[in-house]
């Protein structure tokens, strides 16, 4: 008995020393998502002193970025491969294209939230409207005669204002577009009324009295628009669809792993310096443990799947 439990031990051993020296060689980051390159590479630079290993960004772009995340799915557990993606691309993507080759909660393991997209709700100036509320009564004394843009369908965006749609029970029509330029040059010249956004496609604009921002869409209000108030604050019942961006391993990933990269990472956003780095391009860090990021994938697939469905979007 006793030679067979010496036995166990040594081979326990090296299983505990690898976990304990963990990185021993370089951690790849798969990159998913375009326009988030400070965000990857502000994490990177402090994993790396922090690690004491190479972490390098490696953009993988393919199939708008399902390539990127399909081989993080498919990789060795070992934590020497994560990603750095988005909503759109471990939730949404499930529920508009028919063959995702992963699973929103099975395929991966939840490191680390690191930041939210801001979002705004904005207007054409000439549309006398400068809340939620007075865009919400506009629209019923006019059914079907505002349109909102978007940056796509099944985008943030669009469920955003599908949400509004069920919530009030408006008519409004929308027109998704392939590029912000077409967007802003639409809102410009009324041909569409309401736009759904990322800020920092129309901050310049909203500055110079362009365009009106009546809301920011998101779950608490931006710093730098400290007098705009959030959708949810002016619409009851309101929850933003998912738009932050997160750190992911695959599935299996040891809990040790994950527990040192979620550190490194959270340390890596709390630095000086890195919270007006983020909001100069467009996001808010807003960090969380593994298992809050697990329940906010699992929340965000139910409002999701519910949204998508009422607004009867069909998978491609």
């Amino acid at each position: 008995m006793f030679r067979l439990i010496a036995s166990v031990a040594c081979l326990a051993m090296p299983i505990a020393a690898n976990s304990q020296a963990y990185p021993v060689k370089p951690v790849r980051v798969v990159l998913t998502l375009a326009g988030t390159d400070v965000l990857a590479r502000v994490g990177a630079q402090r994993m790396t002193e922090a690690l004491g290993q190479p972490v390098v960004v490696d953009l993988v772009l393919g199939a708008s970025g399902a390539i990127g995340a399909a081989s993080v799915a498919r990789a060795a557990p070992d934590g020497y491969t994560i990603m750095l993606t988005s909503s759109a691309q471990v939730v949404t993507r499930v529920f508009l294209s028919r063959n995702t080759p992963y699973d929103s909660v099975k395929s991966f393991a939840p490191i680390a939230k690191v930041a939210e997209a801001v979002a705004v709700v904005a207007v054409n100036p000439t549309l006398s409207v400068g809340s939620m509320g007075e865009l919400v009564d506009y629209a019923r004394r006019n059914p079907g005669k505002i349109s909102f843009a978007t940056s796509g369908v099944g985008t943030t965006h669009h469920l955003s204002a599908e949400m509004v749609r069920q919530l009030t029970g408006i008519e409004w029509t929308h027109v998704p577009y392939k590029s912000s330029g077409q967007i802003i040059n639409d809102l410009f010249s009324g041909e569409v009324q309401v736009a759904f956004s990322a800020l920092a496609n129309l901050v310049q604009f909203a500055n110079s009295g362009k365009v009106r921002i009546i809301a920011v869409n998101g779950d608490s209000r931006f710093r730098a628009l400290a007098n705009i108030p959030t959708v949810a604050e002016q619409l009851a019942g309101y929850e933003r669809p998912p738009g932050w961006v997160a750190y992911f391993g695959p599935a299996g990933l040891p809990a040790s792993i994950v527990a040192r990269l979620n550190e490194e990472i959270v340390n890596a956003m709390s630095m000086p310096g890195v919270r007006a780095r983020m909001e100069a391009v467009g996001f808010v860090v807003s960090t969380s443990t593994p298992g809050e990021l697990g329940d906010m994938v699992k929340r965000s697939v139910a409002i999701t799947g519910k949204l998508v469905k009422a607004a009867g979007i069909e998978p491609e």
